[in-house]
């Protein structure tokens, strides 16, 4: 395997990161099953270290993700801000996990930004911004959880154990589409290979991410499919819009669109994929391709947004009917059908 660390890393670390060190780790806003796993088993394998570490949240992650362990012992800023402003006072070492701009965590932006002691950053995203004093920034891997097993590998030599393993696991199995999207390496299954060695319960964790729909998330999901799909076939493009009033019909709960994007790809021919979600006067905006289009390039270029070549998100603050006219203009002149599969 490819190092993650070189040995001037690992004596630096193993300076800031000692029983008397007190460890805030966070991650971005929405917290995805790559955030959550990730952030969580840096946490646990940090408690067996006997190293004081909590994890902050900017806002509450998705119902589907709640079993994981640690979840419960998480401290969100949304809902208590003066807890985590003392949290990052407190503390010595600050984890940036599975986000590469301070602006990915929105409100809490200044917290990082103002954060005075030591910042670390380990994540997978391409174009990372300068906020931190060690970026561990590796574009080349499918998933922030890789990066954090090779981290606590490298370091350490204390041996994972069932809970860290599938966190891990699970942050893995999401980011690479369960093992289909091309980042998915040799290296990965080594790695998950490990995971499962050590007690990764893979069948009870796709069951809890994939299998756990409420009957207003699955008929939300036929409303999508059914009814909001808009196939640009000529484009090899498809879109799903969703307004806010949609979303109050079918008692939507954070989470509840996770993957539907996705979908459209299935269908012979389609190699680019996006949903529009009307969220408190704005559009959130997740674009998926298929092949060499650029959906990052798409997206940062358009909807103020960025990500992988396959998968990206966006926003925009224009009424939900003319920022679908503008996407399929966009459309049309990136040509998404002359690019291969």
């Amino acid at each position: 395997m490819r190092s993650l660390l070189s040995s001037s890393d690992v004596t630096l670390l193993h300076n800031k990161l000692t029983p008397l060190s007190k460890v805030v780790i966070t991650t971005h806003r929405n917290p995805d099953g790559d955030a959550m796993g990730s952030s969580l088993a840096l946490s646990r394998y940090f408690t067996k270290l006997g190293i004081h570490s909590t994890v902050v949240l900017p806002n509450e992650c998705p119902d589907f993700l709640k079993w994981l362990p640690g979840v419960s012992s998480t401290v969100v800023h949304e809902s208590n801000p003066e807890a985590v402003q003392k949290l990052f006072d407190d503390s010595d070492v600050l984890f940036c996990l599975d986000f590469n701009a301070s602006k990915r965590v929105e409100q809490m932006a200044p917290l990082i930004n103002e954060f005075k002691a030591f910042k670390i950053m380990i994540d997978h995203h391409p174009e990372p911004d300068d906020f931190v004093d060690l970026p561990l920034s590796r574009p080349e891997y499918a998933s922030t959880c890789e990066l954090v097993y090779k981290f606590i590998t490298e370091l350490w030599d204390k041996p994972l154990d069932k809970e860290i393993a599938d966190c891990l696991y699970t942050g893995i199995m999401t980011d690479t589409g369960s093992f289909r999207y091309p980042s998915t390496s040799a290296e990965t299954h080594s790695i998950v290979s490990s995971l499962i060695s050590a007690g990764a319960d893979h069948t009870m964790i796709h069951r809890a991410v994939y299998d756990d729909f409420t009957e207003s998330r699955m008929k939300l999901l036929g409303h999508c499919l059914s009814n909001k799909m808009v196939i640009m076939r000529e484009h090899a493009t498809a879109y799903i819009s969703l307004t806010q009033e949609e979303l109050k019909i079918f008692h939507f709960k954070k989470g509840d669109s996770e993957g539907i994007v996705n979908y459209p790809l299935a269908i012979k021919g389609i190699v680019f994929s996006a949903i529009f979600i009307e969220m408190d006067g704005q559009l959130k905006i997740s674009f998926r391709s298929k092949g060499s289009f650029p959906a990052n390039q798409f997206s940062r270029e358009n909807f103020n947004g960025g990500g992988h070549i396959n998968a990206a998100g966006g926003n925009s603050s224009e009424p939900m009917q003319e920022a679908l006219r503008r996407f399929e203009d966009l459309v049309k002149k990136y040509k998404p059908q002359t690019f291969t599969i």
